[in-house]
């Protein structure tokens, strides 16, 4: 898979299934790829209704007046009950929402082809990954048309551009269609733009659309631009709006100068430059990771017929299109996460509705966590600053939220959320409550952390995070008085079952909590008045990790589990994926429950949930499982542009399966660079370039026969270094450079070795 291309012999029909995605960080574009009419449909990431304005009001999702005594009620019912149905729960804590919003589409670019047919001979269609590109190719009346898209980050434009391999061929009516009522559309000469503010809380948006046509004829008809007999023409266009990521307000700068600037000076410079620095941005990126799994495509069968056929009973093909889909999800992160933007949402920076599904929101009980799973262990890490950015930036109304709701220090959130600070809670029983959301999300944040190791981030903003977290948790915590201990109530497993005390999710995030914040706070020599707080709570909080009367691990305190659920979420496993409290390794007999609660769930149920689920099998180091899920993901959830479906299409899915893919292939979450941990038999020989170890470590192997054969390890700090890879038991460890051997020193399964950052170790069969 040295240049994956997804490929197809026909145009899109339908935006969700067969539309083809482009994206810089901030602009998404979706190609269709029609003849007679084109459309590309197009959004910018801070299009958003509801927040600060909003004519529903808003007080960023807080109790609109304080409730004395609720929830120390649900929390007696609880003790007396032992169990309450959602819906009473939502009636007494929850609210509808006010001003919640939805990501909004931002329109179209419509391009008329008069006179080419609608089914023209030679048809091609595809989406090259590597380059970030998107094409379509037809003949016409003996002349070969071609398409080019792609959407620029270093320019911050999308770009399109039509040509034909004869002269003066190229004619074209070019529109642009916003989708927000109440839009301004002016056009005059070559230049085509749209403002406005959308109706319901004011927020100012612009786009901007220049047309270069290169020889032939230009000019205005009404709202459209038309040129004829050009030997090409280039699209330029940008959008925008004044959304800032600044609390209160989240308001800033008038967007039309920005997308007037960015458009006028992409449109000045050269086709092939911008199309050139667009490449070498992208590729800067997805380059860094090669997967292969040896297997071809063959290239004259499309995509969505290969996944049609998918499992076809070929191997080579089989393990090409599972490579395929892998490298998808990777290019799908790049193409909507970029830093100094928000981070990807439910649909990543893709939508072509005014009310997409769930608002294509921030749901923080799985989904925003799944998107970024990916980010490092791929290479990616510095793609996951969005999602940094985005939790840091949730602490000011956080803290508003433990104040107006629960009369608590810290910050906590409810769950789901917008780019306008959304921290309270709505009023959806089986998904409205989830206080455990912020420690998460400070969790992840530690988590990336883990492989940059920089003491000052370390110091200035995720121990802080951490810490504040922490703070809100220790008040939050009730004492049990069925057996003393500390839990969190009223306690809720994501979307399923009753309201309890002490559910499994909770007790292990906030377990994870505290003992990160131990660790960062030693770490950094601070904090210790708070740090013998944290302990002591520490030494009196449930765990969570408790096997039930059927072997498996229990989602609840109480032994409820239903065998026969197949319930989507499979939150009480948190403390194997994507916590690292439960090593399968360490704790066999925890591990052994794990798998049984995993196998009662089965390989089914929606997109995402597969996605976690591969995760879930790598870390037990079950690699045939692992590899099953993810032909189930392929087969059931993945539609032929293969985006994820959840149903509908949500992304993290896509985002999901990638991530667990990485995880087969290394782990490092308990400080050890475990190679070809969960490698499936379906997988007997292969190679992967650029996957990321915790400790900042780059790991490339090779394997044949289901064993390492070739290994490589690029260190980025100075210290030791445990390994796990049954290579080292029959190779040399020597430093790349100058081939001295590395004095490795073995521990059971393990080898340590002293790294010099910087430095390349390698070892091979043979050497």
């Amino acid at each position: 898979m040295s240049h994956p291309v997804l490929r197809y012999d026909r145009p899109a029909a339908d935006w969700e299934r067969e539309a083809l995605p482009l994206g810089n960080g901030r602009i998404g574009a979706m190609v269709f790829g029609t003849v007679a009419r084109e459309q590309v449909q197009f959004t910018e990431q801070t299009l958003w209704t509801g927040g600060p304005g909003s004519t529903e009001g808003y007080a960023f999702g807080n109790w609109a007046e304080p409730r004395p005594g609720v929830l120390a009620k649900v929390r007696e019912d609880i003790d007396r009950l032992g169990a309450l149905d959602p819906d009473p729960v939502a009636g007494l804590l929850g609210q509808a929402k006010r001003g919640f919003g939805a990501y909004q589409n931002f329109g179209d670019v419509l391009i008329e082809l008069p006179g080419h047919p609608e089914n023209p001979e030679g048809y091609g269609r595809q989406l090259d990954l590597a380059d970030a590109v998107a094409r379509v190719s037809y003949g016409h009346r003996g002349v070969r048309h071609s398409r080019t898209y792609f959407t620029s980050h270093p320019a911050g434009v999308l770009v399109g551009r039509l040509t034909a391999d004869r002269p003066g061929q190229v004619s074209a009516v070019v529109r642009l269609a916003p989708a927000p009522e109440g839009a301004a559309l002016t056009t005059e000469g070559p230049v085509t733009e749209v403002s406005g503010r959308l109706a319901g809380n004011g927020l100012a948006y612009a786009a901007r659309l220049r047309v270069v046509p290169e020889g032939g004829t230009l000019r205005t008809e009404g709202d459209a631009i038309v040129v004829e007999h050009a030997d090409s023409v280039t699209l330029v266009l940008a959008a925008g709006t004044d959304y800032a990521p600044r609390y209160p307000h989240y308001r800033g700068a008038a967007p039309g100068p920005r997308v007037r600037a960015a458009v006028e000076a992409a449109a000045r410079r050269p086709y092939g430059e911008l199309l050139a620095e667009h490449r070498a941005d992208h590729r800067a990126l997805f380059d860094r990771m090669a997967l292969d799994l040896g297997g071809a495509l063959p290239a004259d069968v499309p995509t969505d017929r290969l996944l049609a056929a998918y499992p076809s009973g070929d191997a080579s093909r089989d393990r090409a299109l599972e490579a395929l889909y892998l490298a998808h999800g990777r290019y799908l992160l790049i193409a909507s996460s970029r830093p100094g933007g928000l981070p990807a949402n439910l649909q990543g920076v893709w939508n072509n509705s005014a009310a997409p599904p769930w608002s294509a929101d921030f749901h923080a009980n799985i989904n925003l966590q799944m998107n970024y799973w990916l980010a490092h262990p791929t290479g990616l890490g510095e793609l996951a600053a969005p999602f940094d950015d985005f939790t840091d930036g949730l602490r000011a109304p956080g803290r508003v939220t433990a104040r107006s709701v629960f009369d608590l220090p810290g910050w906590t959130m409810g769950g789901t959320s917008t780019p306008f600070g959304h921290t309270g809670f709505g009023d959806w029983p089986t998904a409205f409550w989830f206080p455990e959301a912020a420690a998460w999300l400070a969790l992840q944040v530690y988590d990336h952390h883990r492989f940059t190791g920089d003491r000052e981030v370390l110091r200035e903003r995720v121990h802080p995070m951490l810490r504040e977290a922490a703070e809100f948790w220790l008040g939050f915590l009730r004492t049990d008085p069925r057996d003393g201990s500390l839990v969190a109530t009223p306690s809720f497993s994501p979307e399923h079952g009753t309201y309890t005390a002490g559910c499994s999710m909770s007790q292990q995030i906030v377990h994870a909590l505290f003992t990160t914040v131990l660790e960062t706070s030693e770490l950094l020599g601070v904090d210790a008045e708070f740090r013998a707080e944290v302990a002591g709570a520490l030494d009196r909080l449930d765990p969570g990790l408790r096997i039930g009367s059927w072997g498996q691990l229990q989602e609840w305190k109480e032994d409820l589990d239903d065998p026969e659920s197949e319930h989507r979420h499979i939150s009480h496993l948190f403390a194997l994926h994507p916590g690292w409290a439960l090593d399968p390794t360490a704790e066999p007999e925890l591990a052994r429950a794990a798998a049984v609660s995993l196998a009662a769930r089965g390989d089914g149920a929606t997109g995402w949930s597969k996605g976690w689920k591969i995760n879930m099998w790598a870390r037990l180091r079950d690699g045939d499982h692992a590899q099953a899920v993810l032909r189930e993901q392929l087969v059931h959830s993945t539609l032929p542009n293969l985006f994820d479906t959840h149903p509908p299409f949500q992304i993290d899915g896509n985002f999901g399966a990638t991530a667990g893919a990485a995880e087969m292939l290394l782990q490092s979450q308990h400080g050890v660079v475990d190679v070809l941990p969960a490698l499936p038999a379906a997988w007997p020989d292969g190679s992967v370039r650029g996957l990321c170890a915790r400790g900042g470590i780059g790991v490339d192997v090779v394997w044949r026969g289901g064993k390492p054969v070739a290994l490589t390890l690029r260190a980025g700090q100075d210290g030791p270094v445990t390994v796990r890879c049954s290579l080292l038991e029959r190779a040399a460890l020597v430093e790349a450079d100058g081939g001295a051997a590395v004095a490795v020193e073995r521990d059971g399964d393990r080898q340590v070795f002293h790294a010099r950052a910087g430095r390349t170790y390698t070892a091979a069969l043979g050497n």
